[in-house]
């Protein structure tokens, strides 16, 4: 494979952002890696088990470690290698579900990974980064959901496990929200659209790049309030 040097504009190490990205090694969170860099944050990015689009990517700001969102122990290493404070956690990494058409197909084992891996692998996240977040510094959570979790569109149904997930998530999400405030941590919920990626598959019409970009224009702007 190419190796993909990422330019970036240099920063002073000691003023550098620090960014956490989950899922990072494909699709949305390997393009949020790459934006990152180029825009000159130092970025740790966890992967489940290989490297993927990590592997072509060369710059001194990226450190690749592997990451399992279900795994407490997996986590509490993977925050011990981050130095300093964290100014951003992109919680990305998520599984689908196999769009069960009926209630009959339903694979109980399989959607309680589901709901394991994509509602409450986030939580673990910011449990365990907490105080690294906290500080007199605003620190931005993205938690990367779906409109699939919206009860209010569930128009078609199918889809049960990881709609139920993405609507664990944002629930989970809002009450959080209420405390981490008084931190100066503040969360931000993204639809990123229908996108061009392995789980989105080639009829999506978003392009990853697109997406992306759409999410880190908002998330520039957001603040606290």
């Amino acid at each position: 494979m190419a190796i993909r040097k990422v330019l970036f504009y240099p920063r002073d190490p000691e003023f550098m952002r620090v960014a956490v990205i989950t899922g990072a090694n494909r699709g949305i969170g390997n393009h949020w890696v790459v934006r990152l860099l180029e825009t000159g944050w130092k970025v740790y990015a966890g992967y489940k088990e290989n490297l993927g689009g990590l592997e072509v990517i060369e710059n001194d700001n990226l450190v690749a470690l592997q990451l399992d969102v279900t795994s407490a122990e997996s986590i509490e290493k993977f925050v011990k290698s981050i130095d300093g404070n964290v100014d951003l956690l992109i919680n990305n990494a998520g599984v689908p579900d196999g769009r069960w058409r009926s209630l009959t197909e339903i694979d109980d084992d399989w959607a309680l990974e589901v709901l394991n891996i994509n509602s409450l692998g986030p939580v673990r996240m910011v449990k365990s980064l907490y105080d690294k977040m906290a500080s007199a510094e605003l620190t931005k959570i993205v938690m990367v959901s779906s409109l699939m979790g919206s009860i209010d569109d569930c128009h078609m149904g199918k889809s049960y496990a990881y709609r139920a997930s993405k609507t664990a998530l944002n629930m989970f999400t809002v009450a959080m929200k209420k405390e981490c405030i008084e931190d100066n941590i503040s969360f931000i919920i993204f639809h990123p659209g229908w996108v061009k990626t392995r789980m989105g598959g080639d009829r999506a019409p978003v392009e990853i790049e697109d997406s992306v970009d759409g999410m880190m224009n908002i998330l520039e702007n957001h603040t606290i309030e």
